[in-house]
């Protein structure tokens, strides 16, 4: 056993010292030793070889019974059997890195000490969010709220006062981050029989192992659990049945007290003795073992009344032991986090379809199926709490960060869904994808995911109408998904129509000021200094000047930076709205007075025709979306060079309009199977796909085993639609996943 191990326990002997002030830790830090208290200036293990003389690691107040070496042997293998189970899973998993939170309200930092020594013993990292002494209950939860959202922590212990302890803030943690087994979900668990699937109190397991490491045969023996309440109460009683012993449980001001305190063979003392009870109640050669709260957050000090019988004494064992057997259950919570992110096949609810006949319309079959949750679904698919952004009953958005935490995961099989015979009502892509999604995964029990477009609302008011599939093969609701969904065609509209609207507004803005005006306009004096933006530093750079300091740009590189000389006759750059009005096709702009004569002649086009839905289609990543939008050409210089939104400047603003438009939009379909509805460029312009973000997510979701279902629009939805174009539409896609598994 290291040096730390019997320093501790000095510790625990000493006066406590004056509280220094309250610190806060929010982000998860790694354990280190912390102040063990003097001796040996090196960084020996708290569990390592070295171990003092017994005297010196016992005070003179310390109770007699077991030897050190003896506790000392039972905390090293609960480490030792921790820190092994731990490297075997970082061998698989090289990045996981177990974090355990421990929230504590007071200013005595002797747990803290404890549990950072053992922490840092185990290979855990550990994070200690110190409160004041008198935080409220609300301050409590809104902690433990914060924490149960932290997908970084695995586990998480309060060190509170006995008071705060109320089913409130205990039943805020969420069970499987209970490493204390404090919730109802693990004692209910417990009491049931299922000690397997729950954490079990550390502190009632402590006592158990002292006593069976002792020699103590628990069959038939008569416990009495004294002034013990609440969670540690229950599972006391629990454990001590199971192992056949009687057990009561009773308050220290109860009449029968001393009766029982005769009779019993082991007495465990839930909290501080009274002092009005004596000790001579207890009986010589009792077991006696102390667990009570006040000594667990390492208020005992020497002064404080000590029971010497020939009995076995566990006061220092019983918190050193719960420690180490909470770090024990922070390995085990960190292993079913693992495997719960692993691929494994959804236990999915898949909802019950109950045809009709003659078949209702589309709209009343799904007015007719009620949607589960939307976060229900994506619990079941894998997806964790804080990767999905609700919108509704029925639709969440999907963060990316799920792409890096699975990027070990292997991708499944890819479907591609296409046609090549147009048709003015369409050819049922959409419907094949979202059946065979449904056969696969309500039917056959094989993870699957359909990727579909999100329909514009300009066929949709038209002859074509929805794109929600039909039948009994249809994504729901059918009015969510064929309208604003969750605005993001909206956001291209915005995005689309802010960058036209700097296109003229530039061209106004260079036909009547000077080059010095326009760069005094550009480059503005902020608190008396000139600095030029990134994305200015990137025009200049473009235009072949390397200055970085903008007062010391000559009159011919204003100009030149100033000036972008748009040839109004090259403007490719068209404003969009998400509606067929045949009247806005061909447009004049610049009539106002305001805009002094500068008038020219512009068109409308439908908003998922716009560049920037074809950008979001394409994208990986927030980065590369905003790399893409800045390469953007609207139009020609007078010389023939192209302009680009970096050149205007707004490629910032365009990425912040489409910041969660990026995140692939997740529905169901009538059978309760998961669907991304993301993207939707217009095939007969573009290449006609949902998104590759989408794609992406849903082949790590579905696993090696799985398949995703993707709709491919080769036919375009209008005319002029090739069989060149409709090739690359498809075979766009090909490179991007390398999986060329199956073509419908």
């Amino acid at each position: 056993m290291g040096t730390r191990l019997p320093l501790v326990l000095r510790q625990l002997r000493r006066p406590p010292q004056p509280p220094g002030p309250p610190r806060r830790l929010r982000v998860p830090c790694r354990a280190s030793s912390g102040g063990g208290g003097g001796g040996g200036g090196g960084r020996e293990g708290l569990l390592g070889q070295r171990r003092p003389q017994d005297g010196q690691a016992r005070s003179s107040c310390s109770p007699g019974g077991r030897t050190p070496a003896a506790r000392d042997s039972i905390v090293r293998e609960v480490i030792q059997n921790s820190k092994e189970v731990l490297s075997l899973l970082q061998e698989k998993n090289p990045a996981f890195k177990p974090v355990l939170a421990i929230i504590q309200a007071g200013d005595d930092n002797l747990m803290q000490e404890i549990n950072q020594n053992l922490a840092e013993e185990a290979g855990l990292n550990i994070t200690h969010i110190c409160l004041p002494p008198d935080s409220s209950e609300a301050e409590i939860i809104d902690e433990i709220l914060k924490i149960n959202e932290d997908t970084r922590v695995h586990g998480l212990a309060l060190q509170i006062s006995e008071n705060l302890f109320s089913n409130k803030v205990l039943n805020a943690l969420k069970p499987e981050k209970d490493v204390d087994g404090v919730t109802d979900i693990n004692l209910g668990k417990l009491v049931r029989g299922d000690a397997h699937e729950c954490f079990v109190s550390p502190v009632a397991k402590a006592v158990i192992e002292l006593l069976e490491k002792s020699g103590v045969n628990l069959d038939g023996k008569k416990i009495l659990v004294v002034g013990a309440h609440g969670s540690l109460e229950a599972a006391l009683q629990c454990l001590f049945q199971r192992k056949g012993s009687m057990t009561m449980s009773i308050q220290w001001k109860t009449r029968q007290l001393q009766s029982k305190l005769h009779e019993a063979d082991i007495v465990v003392l839930g909290s501080p003795k009274p002092e009005e009870i004596p000790l001579t109640w207890i009986q010589p050669g009792t077991t006696v073992l102390n667990c009570s709260h006040d000594f667990l957050s390492g208020k005992v000090g020497c002064g404080s009344p000590r029971i010497h019988f020939g009995g076995l004494i566990e006061e220092d064992d019983v918190i050193l032991l719960a420690a180490a057997l909470r770090i024990q259950n922070m390995v085990s919570s960190g292993r079913r986090w693992l495997r719960e992110q692993q691929h494994r096949r959804w236990r999915l609810h898949c909802l019950k379809l109950q045809p009709l006949s003659p078949v209702p319309s589309d709209i009343e079959i799904s007015r007719g199926q009620t949607p589960k949750a939307v976060d229900v679904l994506a619990k079941e698919i894998g997806l964790l709490a804080d990767e999905i952004e609700i919108y509704g009953k029925s639709k969440a958005k999907v963060r990316l960060s799920v792409l890096e935490r699975l990027k070990d995961q292997a991708d499944g099989k890819y479907v591609l869904v296409a046609g090549i015979t147009p048709t003015p009502l369409g050819e049922g892509k959409s419907t094949v994808t979202i059946g065979l999604v449904q056969a696969l995964t309500a039917h056959l029990n094989v993870n699957s995911f359909a990727c579909l477009r999100q329909p514009s609302q300009g066929p949709t008011f038209g002859v074509k109408g929805g794109a929600a599939g039909g039948g009994y093969a249809q994504v729901i609701p059918m009015e969510e998904f064929n309208l604003h969904l969750t605005g993001d065609i909206h956001a291209i509209t915005a995005a689309n129509n802010l960058l036209a609207a700097a296109i003229d507004t530039r061209i106004l803005h260079e036909n009547t000021q000077t080059d010095k005006a326009l760069y005094n306009r550009l480059v503005p004096l902020v608190n008396g200094v000139r600095e030029f933006s990134e994305i200015q530093l990137a025009r200049l750079k473009k235009l072949g000047i390397n200055k970085t300091d903008p007062s010391t740009l000559t009159e011919e590189e204003v100009s030149k930076f100033a000036r972008l000389d748009i040839d109004p006759s090259t403007i490719t750059w068209q404003r969009v709205l998400d509606t067929n009005d045949r009247f806005l096709r061909k447009i004049t702009i610049g009539q106002g007075n305001t805009e002094k004569g500068h008038y020219r002649q512009a068109q409308f086009d439908i908003a998922v025709a716009s560049e920037i839905m074809a950008v979001l289609a394409l994208t990986d990543s927030l980065a590369d979306m905003k790399a893409r939008l800045g390469r953007m050409v609207v139009a020609s210089d007078k010389s023939g060079q192209p302009v680009t939104a970096d050149d205007l400047g707004v490629t910032g603003a365009l990425t912040v309009l489409m910041k969660d438009a990026i995140k692939p939009n997740l529905m169901q379909t009538l059978e309760g199977t998961p669907v991304f509805v993301h993207a939707g460029p217009f095939a007969n312009i573009a290449h006609g796909n949902s998104s590759v973000l989408a794609d992406k997510i849903a082949l790590k979701l579905v696993g090696e085993e799985g398949f995703v279902g993707m709709k491919c629009s080769d036919d375009g939805e209008g005319m002029d639609c090739g069989t060149n174009r409709r090739v690359r539409g498809w075979q766009l896609l090909f490179p991007l996943y390398d999986a060329k598994d199956l073509y419908l």
